[in-house]
């Protein structure tokens, strides 16, 4: 017998006040007692409180059950893990939105125009020397072979989840660091959404290729056109509209009125972006802050967007520790392998972008510092590679160990990138 409504909205209300309470309580003990950036005791708390460990514990008969049914709902689709309910993930995705909105709307247009160019070399570095390195360390491994596209399907398709960089953990340091409109603020924020635009076409090839799909070089070259035509027409028709957009949202003087209108317009560009395009919807949302940057709506939104932001943000990044399983980590059969290939691809991952994204900057001009500030910038897979890894195991390209190594890869990318990025512009 299904549920009412009634009861399914106080089941998620329960766990959206658990998820609350836990990323404050998790940020406030980061950055009081443990004097490191507020993300890294959000995503610890949703890691904490996870169906996988405090999550699945019974509570006087109350918060555990109501965690527990996130492992019911997955085990009734026939999946391996438990999935975050809908509900819940769409508050985390709004938290996201507004969380780039408020930073492209923090950014100097003018100055990111400059630093696309670049960012670009910044953006080419770091993906194709980590997907490198993310081939051979699978193939070394024993993972697949160069004999046929098949036997390289699970080593490419690793390679393109070491591309990943997290744009809104990068963007959450770097506010706090007051550092969003820096050289190298402008420049990783730039070169992560030429990543993403990279990382769609990467994707889609390899996805393509592992299913048998015959993918022309149109194919590709029409992926490319229409991820980077839409964020291209977004930008300059965004940015020369901006003044009239921002007219017309002033022009409300209800309570609350501009807020409101000039919000829907960054969740229509972000929905745009993901349904229409395939690019992510942050990406999307940071290009609506971008193109009205420049006008008066800064001023006068500013403050409910950041009050907004801190009720709303730690909800995702929360939600993206709750999605680490780490009994999946170490329930391998062979679990010595395992870690040692979580070693060396995590390895590879952080040279893969320190290197792969800090040499092009030195050669666009940025000293030993700057470089290597932009590299650490690039460092954080966190959500993008989450999401990348469940795309290849649901579509059996990869297995569940190689699905486990991606995990821990992504974990200590996670965690490490908040913790250095701080200590590099001290």
């Amino acid at each position: 017998m299904h549920e009412s409504f009634p009861h399914i909205a106080a089941q998620l209300m329960i766990m959206l006040s658990v998820i609350l309470i836990a990323a404050k309580i998790g940020g406030e003990v980061a950055t009081r007692y443990l004097k490191i950036p507020s993300v890294l005791g959000e995503l610890g708390a949703g890691i904490l409180i996870s169906p996988y460990l405090l999550g699945g514990v019974e509570f006087f008969g109350f918060v555990g059950p109501v965690f527990q049914l996130l492992g019911a709902e997955a085990h009734e689709a026939g999946e391996d893990a438990f999935q975050v309910p809908t509900a819940i993930r769409f508050v985390g995705q709004i938290a996201a939105v507004v969380l780039l909105f408020e930073a492209g709307l923090e950014t100097n247009r003018a100055a990111f125009m400059r630093a696309l160019r670049p960012a670009s070399a910044v953006a080419i570095g770091g993906v194709v020397v980590p997907f490198a390195l993310g081939v051979m360390v699978t193939v070394w491994m024993g993972f697949g072979d160069f004999s046929s596209i098949q036997s390289m399907s699970q080593p490419l398709f690793v390679g393109t989840i070491l591309t990943a960089t997290s744009i809104g953990i990068t963007a959450r340091v770097l506010a706090e660091l007051r550092q969003l409109d820096s050289p190298e603020g402008l420049t990783v924020i730039a070169a992560a959404v030429v990543d993403d635009v990279l990382g769609i076409i990467m994707l889609a090839v390899v996805v393509g290729l592992s299913a048998d799909r015959d993918l022309s070089v149109s194919d590709v070259g029409l992926i490319f056109a229409r991820a980077a035509g839409f964020w291209l027409a977004l930008m300059i028709i965004g940015s020369l509209v901006a003044r009239y957009i921002a007219a017309f949202a002033i022009w409300f003087k209800s309570d609350g009125g501009t807020f409101a209108v000039v919000v829907a317009l960054a969740m229509l560009a972000a929905g745009i972006a993901e349904t229409n395009f395939g690019l992510a919807m942050i990406i999307g949302a940071y290009t609506a802050g971008l193109a009205l940057s420049g006008t008066e709506l800064k001023q006068r939104i500013e403050t409910p967007l950041h009050h907004a932001g801190m009720l709303l943000v730690p909800v995702f990044f929360t939600v993206i520790g709750m999605e680490v399983n780490l009994g999946k980590l170490f329930g391998s059969e062979n679990l010595n392998v395992t870690l040692i290939f979580a070693g060396l691809l995590t390895v590879a991952a952080i040279i893969g972008k320190v290197f792969g994204a800090g040499l092009p900057a030195l050669l666009v001009g940025f000293d030993r510092v700057g470089a290597t500030r932009i590299g650490l910038g690039m460092l954080p897979r966190g959500e993008v590679a989450l999401i990348v890894a469940g795309i290849g195991f649901n579509n059996d390209v990869i297995d569940n160990e190689i699905f486990g190594v991606a995990i821990i890869m992504t974990i200590v990318t996670t965690v490490i990138a908040p913790l250095l990025l701080p200590w590099s512009f001290r």
